[in-house]
């Protein structure tokens, strides 16, 4: 970080294997590499912040370093697969029960949510797999990201506000059920065994609600309000086409006076009910009605208000945007999945405010 160097160290070299070494770099963390441990870390921040390329200009317009963008690539991801190397570790303790005991106050209510969003990947990782179209191949592969944020209050109208700075993130391209243990010890190491009050939020994605009965029992499960409202808006679309004042009413019958009141059997009632010639739009009602038949418990939503609850995944949806989005979903980029699962462990560690105890921790090690 200050120029170049001279480091003068002792060098071993063994009489019968005649290999040599350096004792030295390995305790200045420099085995093995052309930068320091401080260049590394920088070259990180900025490999996990913006493209890489641009990191090289930051590199020389911050530092003065000439460094190459494959550089910043290589650093960050290798840095990235390090984090990812060691909160495996931790999740392989959590699933053999050998979690920290996390001491603290009490936490009044403690939120869990999840959500999925795509990102672009090189050909090779979407082989043999269905796109969203019939008969095209996918061109992007799922992240699972969740996040954890405590509550304290809430406002003169009895709204939860979340706690400043209290959200953390994790996630990674894998199965839904390499997630539950990834989501479930982050919620661990956040008080989850101390929160007096726990709610799970989701968008109605059978995966959620999954990890949630069998990591999280007993959690308040709530349907995002919006997730549900667009669904009705779907159907008043499709009842009232071309009519956007029938559209009104209709959605003033059922989602002011039923949904948002938490009437769901009401709900399910009239939809069922509802007469149609069309194949079509029967089939779009049986469809809508099983949803909410099915998701009635997570919808009592004045029962939630009532006990301050959020009911929106609105802190994971913007954290779709910010944590994954805004650095894997940019113009011309295409990602493997060790590599983006690298860079999404290294942005999740910088933006969780853990990226100085996890330079400490490489230094006691």
């Amino acid at each position: 970080m200050l120029g170049p160097a001279r480091i003068s160290r002792p060098y071993f070299l063994c009489s019968k294997c005649h290999e040599g070494q350096f004792p030295a770099d390995v305790e200045l963390d420099v085995k093995d590499t052309e930068t320091s441990p401080g260049v590394r870390r920088m070259l990180a921040l900025v490999g996990q912040e913006a493209p890489f390329d641009h990191g090289r200009e930051q590199m020389k317009q911050l530092a003065n370093l000439e460094v190459t963008a494959k550089a910043v690539e290589r650093t960050s991801e290798a840095i990235g697969a390090d984090i990812a190397a060691r909160e495996q570790q931790q999740i392989k303790s959590a699933m053999q029960l050998n979690l920290p005991i996390v001491i603290g106050p009490p936490i009044p209510i403690l939120y869990v949510q999840m959500d999925g969003t795509g990102i672009p990947v090189v050909k090779r990782e979407t082989a043999d797999r269905k796109g969203k179209t019939d008969g095209q191949p996918a061109h992007t592969r799922e992240v699972k990201l969740g996040c954890v944020f405590t509550q304290s209050g809430w406002d003169k109208e009895g709204y939860a506000i979340r706690d400043e700075d209290s959200t953390t993130y994790t996630g990674a391209i894998e199965t839904a059920e390499e997630f539950g243990k990834r989501i479930y010890r982050e919620a661990w190491d956040r008080g989850w065994g101390r929160a007096e009050k726990k709610a799970l939020i989701g968008d109605g994605s059978p995966w959620i609600w999954n990890i949630g009965d069998q990591y999280f029992p007993g959690a308040i499960q709530i349907l995002d309000l919006y997730h549900a409202r667009e669904h009705l808006s779907e159907v008043a679309k499709k009842l009232r086409p071309n009519d956007s004042a029938a559209q009104k009413v209709w959605l003033t019958i059922h989602q002011d006076a039923q949904l948002d009141e938490g009437k769901i059997e009401e709900l399910v009632a009239a939809l069922r009910s509802t007469p149609s010639t069309s194949a079509e739009l029967l089939e779009t009602l049986r469809t809508e009605a099983n949803y909410f038949e099915t998701n009635a418990d997570r919808m009592r939503y004045p029962a939630f208000r009532a006990q301050h609850l959020s009911v929106g995944s609105g802190v994971i949806e913007a954290g779709c945007k910010t944590v994954i989005g805004a650095r894997l979903k940019r113009s011309g980029m295409f990602w493997t999945v060790r590599g983006a699962n690298a860079i999404i462990a290294l942005r999740c560690c910088h933006l969780n405010g853990r990226f100085e105890s996890y330079w400490e921790d490489r230094r006691i090690a």
